[in-house]
C-alpha cells in the first residue's frame, strides 16, 4: 500500500501546477488514476511531475515526442485526455 502521506503530497503538486491548463491536465489525471497505482507507477509519476509543464503538456497532446522515461501505459492515458472534466 502507498503511503497516504506520499499520495497527499503528489495529489498537491498535480494540482498546482502554475497555470489553470497544467492543473487540469496533471491534476485530473491524479484523480482519475491514482487509486490503482503500484510503487512504480507513483515512482513514474513523481519523475513526471518533476518536468517542466511545457513538456509534459506536450507530450500529452502530442506536440512534442515523449521521452523513452515516459513511454508506455501511463503515458498512453495521459495522452488520451478523457479524464479531463473541466468545472463550468
Amino acid at each position: 500500500m502507498i503511503d497516504p502521506d506520499r499520495l497527499r503530497r503528489l495529489k498537491f503538486r498535480a494540482w498546482h501546477r502554475g497555470t489553470r491548463e497544467a492543473d487540469y491536465m496533471i491534476g485530473c489525471y491524479f484523480d482519475r488514476f491514482h487509486d490503482g497505482w503500484d510503487e512504480a507507477q507513483v515512482a513514474w509519476f513523481e519523475a513526471l511531475i518533476d518536468e517542466e509543464d511545457v513538456d509534459i503538456m506536450g507530450w500529452a497532446l502530442g506536440t512534442i515526442s515523449v521521452p523513452e522515461a515516459y513511454q508506455g501505459a501511463m503515458m498512453d492515458a495521459m495522452r488520451k485526455l478523457d479524464y479531463v472534466d473541466i468545472p463550468r
